[in-house]
């Protein structure tokens, strides 16, 4: 996710903006943090049906233009930021479970510490998170995969922007328990319950928000003499060095926060597809347990392109043509313009329905000839606002997952591979139950 600083907005329209010509609306359709709807996929999907490529969805105060013909969406990914940004897309999602203080006067944001020396770091980083995960596993027992990759998840980010002692011991589990209470991906994973989070203030977020900041301020106060050994969260310190103590250690603590939410929202999500497919698919499982990092990357990539549950929006500042085809659309200020990945990811051309790592060749679509838009299948987003930690994330995954597959063999409890959460509406997919596996050590084989 590419998060940059909101604008402050004025509520400038009286009425709703109207697009020229205007689309039809799908009446009766809304989205989820507006109105109560079970499976907003399964709706948005049944207004395509109904109404064709490109639609209106009014929900609340809001306007979206949907679009899903090959043309709007390759003129979508085209659009500008300054005109129609990404940026204040999400921004007016997550505030819907992040307090708001979290996104104002940030000086390090997530995409600013994603370059190719901070990999290298990262990637030592998931060596000891993996390192750690294994020996609280042991040599035999049970886990819920998607809980396993999200505790290894939290190890990463920790370790890598959070400071002296942040990854180990009682800190590490008192940030994890404030992280996932925190949760900004609540707010797309199970948009039914903003209303509740609204109508508390936010108290649950404030309270966890309040318990990070402590931690995170304890490790600033042990940075000195260590910052060779902590040097994103070093950057991220200096970056406050202009302000007072006090100011300082809030400011460069809401940047890790958000650097934290923004950045492992949907990594562990993902890796925790990665291994039920491997699980599932014995031949990929076998060479990818012998070391096939290659295989490894893109069976991620697939993995991901399955579970993706994003809505890509831009919102709209100034005014914007979108091309569909059949129309060229005038969009005013004040109008989301979206798609729908789920919609178009396993759909877009014969054979995306199913989960098949050939798909890829390295990190394209193997055959992206068979598309009428290169732009209606993606795992990581195009242009300019493909995610800046890709190459991360996927050498992240596929060092987790080789050796682990390495280390453990697993006999998984579920018979047919398990589903997303049904309301969710962005984001990787979080799984609607536990996905429990028991596991042994591979050279306990023989092992009574």
């Amino acid at each position: 996710m590419i998060f940059e600083a909101p604008l402050r907005q004025k509520k400038v329209f009286m009425t709703v903006p109207l697009i020229s010509p205007m689309p039809p609306v799908a009446s009766g359709v809304g989205l989820p943090w507006d109105a109560p709807i079970d499976d907003p996929v399964s709706a948005l999907d049944g207004a395509r049906r109904s109404f064709g490529d490109t639609f209106v969805v009014d929900s609340g105060e809001d306007r979206y233009l949907f679009t899903f013909s090959p043309s709007g969406v390759a003129c979508f990914y085209g659009l500008p930021e300054d005109r129609a940004s990404k940026g204040i897309a999400d921004w007016r999602m997550l505030r819907r479970k992040l307090p708001d203080e979290m996104f104002v006067g940030r000086r390090v944001l997530p995409q600013h510490l994603f370059g190719r020396e901070d990999v290298t770091t990262y990637l030592a980083n998931v060596e000891l998170a993996v390192d750690a995960t294994i020996d609280e596993l042991g040599s035999a027992g049970e886990f819920d995969v998607f809980g396993m990759a999200r505790r290894l998840g939290h190890r990463v980010g920790l370790a890598s922007w959070g400071g002296p002692g942040s990854a180990v011991g009682e800190r590490f589990d008192r940030l994890v328990r404030a992280f996932d209470t925190l949760d900004g991906a609540e707010s797309f994973v199970h948009p039914d319950a903003m209303s509740l989070v609204a109508a508390s203030g936010k108290s649950a977020e404030r309270g966890a928000l309040g318990v990070i900041l402590e931690e995170l301020g304890e490790s600033r106060q042990e940075l000195p003499g260590v910052e060779d050994r902590h040097p994103l969260f070093a950057r991220v310190v200096a970056a406050w060095s202009d302000q007072q103590a006090a100011e300082g250690m809030i400011g460069s603590g809401l940047d890790v926060a958000l650097i934290h939410v923004a950045s492992m929202s949907n990594l562990f999500a993902a890796l925790g597809w990665h291994l039920i497919d491997l699980i599932g698919h014995p031949a990929e499982c076998a060479r990818v347990r012998s070391g096939d990092r290659r295989l490894a990357e893109t069976c991620a990539l697939e993995s991901i392109r399955m579970a993706q549950r994003s809505i890509m929006s831009r919102y709209v500042v100034k005014p914007v043509e979108l091309n569909v085809g059949s129309a060229v659309h005038a969009v005013p200020p004040g109008v989301t313009v979206a798609t729908l990945l789920p919609l178009t990811n396993t759909s877009a051309a014969p054979g995306l329905d199913a989960w098949d790592p050939n798909h890829w060749n390295r990190r394209r679509l193997a055959d992206g000839s068979k598309l009428a838009a290169a732009e209606l299948v993606t795992a990581f987003g195009h242009g300019r606002h493909s995610c800046p930690a890709q190459p991360f994330s996927l050498s992240a995954m596929t060092l987790a997952s080789t050796r682990l597959l390495a280390e453990y063999e697993f006999d998984p409890s579920w018979s047919r591979r398990p589903y997303p959460v049904v309301a969710q509406i962005g984001g990787v997919a979080r799984s609607a139950l536990p996905c429990h596996v028991r596991y042994r050590r591979c050279r306990d084989r023989s092992s009574p």
